[in-house]
């Protein structure tokens, strides 16, 4: 871990009282996740990997002490029905206010395409994250969500992607958990060695300023430009829903390998997950402090 990071989380609530029951944020242990998530080969939506993962992930959370539910739904795709099931831990606060940290499980179907970047490193950045956030306590709700269907199962359109988004932007919408967010954080492709960000236009102008703030703070700048670009990703139907998102994603450093079967473990470092893992974590401490 570095200084920096070091000195960071040791004054993170919790991280005292309760201390003996939480731990830092690892960009090592991240990466050791995500290496998990992709010995499991391609795992697009409704395939027997994606089942063997999302059992994987259900079990480690259940291990970090949250409560862990599934949103499952059938998706209709330009290859018919396919059964998709999004991952929710919740980690209770007691301000009656939520902050989501999100991503996506699935991989795009294509042979041999095990995305280490593009859904291995969402995958394994929530779990980590979750590891962190055991034993902490929180002013805030903190969800953490696995979003199924992300990718298009044929090509990209509005009705071709984010099938797990849309379909929980609409159920939380319904039920009023929307109304309690104050912010929601979604995580995309930050794993790998050159770490730049997208300073995404779409992205709530509040919660997109108050995270690149703390990464100059931190001493990340580099890794936090702010010349924007228009991303649509997993925040954009939470967006629609008056909610504030935010997407962190690397796009731009991907070169020729997005979408190809070079997105793998080779293109990832440690140092990029901790470099993610303590602005985030900042940022929720930030967040909690908001009314």
């Amino acid at each position: 871990m570095s200084t920096v990071a070091a000195v960071f989380l040791a004054g993170l609530p919790g991280a005292g009282a309760g201390k003996a029951n939480a731990k830092d944020f690892s960009g090592n242990s991240a990466l050791a996740w995500t290496k998990k998530a992709v010995d499991f080969g391609p795992r697009p939506s409704g395939s027997p990997a994606i089942a063997k993962l999302r059992a994987m992930i259900a079990a480690e959370l259940k291990n970090c002490g949250c409560e862990v539910t599934s949103d499952k739904f059938t998706a209709q795709t330009p290859d018919g029905a396919i059964r998709m099931e999004n991952i929710i831990a919740k980690f209770p606060g007691k301000s009656g206010r939520a902050i989501a940290v999100t991503g996506h499980y699935d991989t795009l179907k294509s042979p041999d395409f095990v995305g280490a970047n593009d859904g291995g490193s969402s995958t394994g950045f929530l779990l980590e994250l979750a590891a962190a956030l055991q034993g902490r306590p929180r002013t805030d709700d903190i969800y953490l969500v696995f979003f199924d269907g992300e990718e298009a199962v044929r090509k990209w359109s509005d009705t071709d992607s984010l099938y797990g988004s849309r379909h929980l932007a609409e159920k939380w919408t319904q039920d009023g958990t929307n109304g309690h967010l104050k912010a929601l954080i979604n995580i995309d492709m930050i794993g790998d060695k050159n770490l730049v960000l997208i300073y995404d236009s779409y992205s709530a102008a509040t919660v997109r300023r108050l995270i690149w703030d703390k990464a100059a703070a931190l001493g990340y700048a580099s890794a936090f430009p702010r010349n924007e670009t228009a991303v649509e990703d997993d925040h954009i139907p939470f967006l629609k829903a008056g909610v504030r998102a935010v997407d962190l994603i690397d796009f731009e450093s991907q070169g020729t390998w997005w979408h190809t079967p070079q997105d793998a473990m080779d293109k990832l470092n440690a140092h990029s997950f901790e470099v993610i893992g303590v602005v985030v974590t900042k940022s929720i401490e930030e967040l909690e402090q908001q009314k």
